[in-house]
């Protein structure tokens, strides 16, 4: 087959992303959190960026803060030039970019209410103390062999944050450089530190290491564990009584016993401070309407340095260099605002539609929640599902329902009398249904089916069983009391 060189033209379409619209994806889908570090970093590496501070009175300074400088080629040629407003320089002004927001007859209302840091300095500072420097503080307090407590040491560096041993003992003995003798002593020291019950390998294991500080070795209580913990985990007692001989109120009380036991010994020393959730957007209720806030509490204020933008709008005094360095930077602090503010702007619709479309939901309670997806806002607001997707991800609104979640509103549809209602409000009803049952007799998802049906609503049990599992509700075997 014969080789030849020729030239063709070839048209095609395509989707290329760049740095810009890369950053405006990204600001579009960051919690609040986050979004404040990523504009913090910003102010650091760009020069023509500044934070407006609170404290000034400067009606220049004022003024500077309305304005965005376009990206153009074209900057003021003479000195006097540099005392031009931005748009004689550029050629642009924000004001009519933000005419939208006048226009659109409604108040963006972005909120700037100051923190109210009532904690002393040793509240702020005070940290909780982890199970891994409360064990190691007893290690440092106790006598032991060298070898031994630092193969102690490694075996506690090695529990996870419930105190259970992750690590095989050979995996421990190779990190010490110590034979088995010695790590297995290690372990039996760790095992006697307070919490009772730390440095077990399984559960059983955890709960055996319990019952020596309640002299209930060689009882029943330890014939259970070790002889019918299967049983127990199932709660098949009356198997239990027959497999270990004993009258049922001796396993009853038994088992009161072992229910008083520490599954988890770590997580009363778990080092994590409680997550606080901070909202992205507040809904609130007002003379009968509802009123949207952004919350931009803490997220640094920008505008454009009047300094740099003198110094720029005065070329005979920069080198080409400093010149190309300068307006780089320019362009990118005019797409980070206009990022931002289109952000706020896109977070602001979705939360009016889906208001919109949730409204009964907001003013009587969850039993009117409907159901929605990404599509439908979407569509009401003519923009993609990826955008819609983003826009709710990892954000939180505070409404009069309480703190909840962008994706609490949309959920799948469920047949019922009175049509369609969301999945979200079955769930509700398993759950309310579960609590109410009787403990000693718990519904199986059959029944559940069956009293769901009463109220009109029609779900496979498969369905009722996958709900049930989200909402983590164990199968009515293990939800028995037995007292």
């Amino acid at each position: 087959m014969a080789q030849e060189q020729r030239l063709e033209l070839k048209l095609s379409q395509k989707l290329i992303l760049t740095p810009q619209l890369q950053q405006s994806i990204k600001l579009l889908q960051l919690p609040l959190l986050e979004l404040t570090q990523d504009i913090n970093q910003e102010l650091m590496s760009n020069p023509l960026l500044e934070e407006i501070v609170e404290t000034e009175r400067d009606p220049e300074a004022k003024n500077e803060s309305h304005e965005l400088a376009p990206d153009r080629e074209s900057f003021a040629e003479t000195p006097e030039d540099a005392e031009a407003p931005l748009e004689k320089i550029f050629g642009f002004s924000t004001d009519s970019y933000f005419e939208e927001r006048e226009s659109d007859g409604r108040d963006l209302g972005y909120f700037h209410e100051g923190s109210d840091d009532t904690q002393s300095p040793f509240e702020r500072n005070r940290k909780r103390i982890d199970i891994y420097e409360h064990l190691l503080w007893q290690l440092r307090l106790s006598h032991t062999i060298e070898e031994t407590g630092r193969a102690a040491e490694i075996i506690i560096n090695n529990l996870d944050e419930n105190g259970y041993l992750k690590s095989s003992l050979e995996e421990i003995a190779e990190n010490a450089n110590a034979g088995m003798e010695t790590v297995e002593e290690a372990l039996r020291f760790v095992q006697g530190l307070d919490p009772s019950g730390v440095g077990a390998r399984d559960l059983r294991e955890c709960l055996l290491l319990q019952l020596g500080q309640l002299n209930l070795q060689g009882d029943l209580v330890e014939k259970i564990l070790v002889e019918g913990f299967h049983e127990l985990e199932m709660k098949k007692y009356r198997q239990l009584a027959l497999k270990l001989g004993v009258p049922m109120d001796d396993i009853l009380a038994s088992v009161r016993i072992i229910e008083g036991l520490e599954p988890r010994p770590g997580r009363n020393y778990s080092g994590d401070e409680p997550a606080h959730i901070i909202p992205d957007v507040y809904v609130e209720e007002s003379e009968g309407k509802f009123i949207i806030t952004l919350n931009e509490e803490g997220i640094p204020r920008l505008r454009l340095s009047h300094y740099y933008r003198k110094l720029l709008a005065n070329k005979k005094s920069l080198g080409p260099e400093e010149k190309q360095f300068l307006e780089d930077k320019l362009r990118a602090a005019v797409w980070l605002l206009k990022s931002l503010d289109q952000r706020n702007k896109t977070i602001y619709k979705v939360t009016d539609s889906i208001l919109r479309f949730q409204e009964d939901f907001f003013r009587k309670g969850s039993k009117y929640l409907k159901p929605l997806n990404l599509k439908d806002i979407a569509e009401d607001l003519g923009m993609h599902e990826s955008t819609i997707s983003r826009v709710t991800s990892n954000k939180y609104v505070q409404c009069p329902q309480g703190l909840l979640n962008f994706r609490f509103f949309f959920s799948n549809a469920v047949s019922s009398e009175k049509g369609d209602i969301s999945s979200s409000t079955v769930k509700d009803l398993i759950r309310k249904i579960v609590s109410e049952e009787n403990s000693k007799s718990p519904l199986n998802d059959k029944k559940i089916i069956e009293i769901l049906k009463e109220k009109g609503i029609n779900v496979a049990r498969r369905t009722a069983a996958k709900y049930r599992e989200e909402l983590k509700i164990p199968s009515h075997v293990k939800r028995r009391k037995w007292f």
